[in-house]
């Protein structure tokens, strides 16, 4: 009966593949997700067994993302776990707790240099004395940034006697392995995760309904939304700006704007929903982040668990530093903190642009407040419905302006783009633009008009996700599935977030 099998094929699927790494939305997740949904439920009254059965797939996951750096994986792992231990059995204020403190930041930070910023250094270095060094041959391990900064805080939790370290290594290993947030986050923080690993991991209906809906929610998000605008239109204007009119163009930055967002949080949805299918409660990342009414306001519901771990470990201690410096104390520890979400994304000058860009926003916003405020209040405009909307218009556009710089590879690409903008605009192919992209501005239409309604409306949806009997609940999910298969390219296309 084995005969027509080919195990060599069989044996290639437990092996990384560059070119095929495991991801939420593939047929291969799936299936061997669902394998381990059964291993685990028949181990559901067995602590030690469901948490080993949830270290070896993670690492699996991760290994099939990531190939041989697996064992960074490891070894931030065990650095970690041993530095927050050391840590917490020193006396606070001893000069030897700090040297320990240090040389976990430095081991953490210095394999994240290494990996993620080596070759922007010598590219710094060159523009200084050319030709100096040859750039390295490094590959970045998908997810070192997410995981890292997870290690990160709890070590300088327990420094800062905020939290407790853990005595098991294992449970440890599961908060840094932890395969739905291992890639992209969201970053969770050891507070709010390790206490949940000796908890019962109990699923209610409620979790059953509201994990379905999350994933059906981030494969439609992904697979519907954001790689078919990429793939059949942002792609191409990016690419080759100058053959596309400036309402193209400006389509185009509309379009990376709602794929960017779609791609991102729909992974995070299917992170969340496939943990909450484990008995786990991880961070949301996003709180619909176009209804923003300011640049600030956008990352206090945009990548927040970044967003938020730059708040308390950067910011923070910034502002107390300057603190003696009033308003400009505020503004240089902002700036420090945007430039340094910049550096977060990846190690390039336009990076660093968009979170030079980003803090320059936040910085004339704090100098103007009382200006704004004054105007507002005089024309009573202040508390108003139609002030709201202007400032969500006004956010979005100096948003969309941004990501110019965070998308086009090089500023020549994003220039040429506003130059097509400013100067080549064409508002006469509109109706052209309509018919030969029609099914691209309905979804882009539809994502922003979903955005704009009221919160409860998403909830009272999932509400009726959760109180659909199982069969309705199961046709439904194969249904959502069949959709993304239609919609899927040939052609793999991983979550943009990956390179970060």
């Amino acid at each position: 009966m084995f005969n027509n099998i080919d195990f060599s094929k069989l044996f290639q699927l437990f092996v990384f593949d560059p070119h095929d790494p495991l991801l939420f939305s593939t047929s291969f997740f799936l299936f061997f997700f669902f394998a381990l949904l059964i291993f685990y439920r028949l181990f559901a009254f067995n602590k030690n067994l469901r948490i080993f059965t949830l270290l070896i797939f993670s690492l699996f996951f991760y290994y099939k993302a990531a190939g041989e750096y697996f064992v960074i994986l490891i070894a931030s792992a065990i650095v970690n776990y041993y530095a927050g231990k050391f840590i917490a059995a020193i006396e606070p204020g001893k000069l030897k707790r700090r040297l320990v403190f240090y040389l976990a930041l430095l081991l953490n930070l210095g394999t994240l240099f290494y990996f993620k910023y080596t070759n922007f250094f010598i590219e710094i270095v060159n523009s200084i004395h050319t030709g100096t060094f040859s750039p390295l041959d490094i590959f970045l391990p998908i997810g070192i940034s997410f995981y890292t900064f997870k290690a990160l805080s709890y070590v300088i939790d327990i420094y800062l006697e905020t939290f407790e370290p853990v005595h098991s290594f294992r449970d440890f290993s599961l908060f840094i392995f932890f395969f739905p947030n291992v890639l992209i986050g969201p970053i969770d923080r050891a507070s709010n995760f390790l206490p949940q690993v000796q908890g019962d991991q109990s699923i209610t209906k409620e979790d059953l309904g509201k994990a379905l809906f999350l994933i059906m929610l981030g494969l439609l998000k992904k697979t519907v939304v954001a790689d078919y605008i990429s793939l059949n239109f942002v792609d191409r204007v990016f690419e080759s700006p100058l053959r596309f009119t400036g309402f193209e163009n400006l389509m185009a930055l509309y379009g990376y704007a709602i794929q960017l967002y779609c791609d991102f949080s729909g992974y995070t949805d299917m992170a969340l929903g496939i943990a909450l299918l484990l008995g786990f409660n991880l961070m949301d990342n996003f709180n619909w982040p176009f209804k923003a009414t300011s640049i600030a306001d956008f990352w206090r519901r945009f990548h927040i668990s970044m967003s938020s771990w730059l708040l308390d470990y950067t910011f923070k201690p910034l502002q107390i530093k300057f603190r003696n410096l009033k308003i400009y104390g505020n503004a240089l520890a902002l700036m420090i903190t945007f430039i340094a979400i910049g550096l977060w994304h990846g190690a390039s000058w336009m990076f660093l642009f968009f979170g030079t860009l980003h803090g320059f926003y936040v910085v004339v916003s704090i100098f103007t407040k009382k200006i704004k405020k004054k105007f507002f209040d005089a024309v009573g405009l202040t508390g108003t419905r139609f002030l709201r909307i202007v400032q969500i218009v006004i956010t979005f556009h100096l948003l969309v302006f941004a990501w110019l710089f965070f998308r086009a590879p090089d500023f020549t690409t994003a220039f040429n783009m506003l130059g097509q903008i400013f100067n080549f605009f064409h508002a006469d192919i509109i109706p052209q633009f309509v018919k030969g992209y029609t099914y691209i501005l309905g979804l882009m239409i539809l994502v922003l008009v979903l955005h704009s309604l009221p919160e409860s409306w998403r909830y009272k949806l999932e509400s009726v996700v959760v109180k659909t009997p199982m069969i309705g609940k199961a046709v439904l999910l194969a249904f959502v599935i069949w959709i993304a298969i239609q919609a899927k390219s040939a052609d793999l296309q991983p979550f943009l977030y990956f390179k970060f």
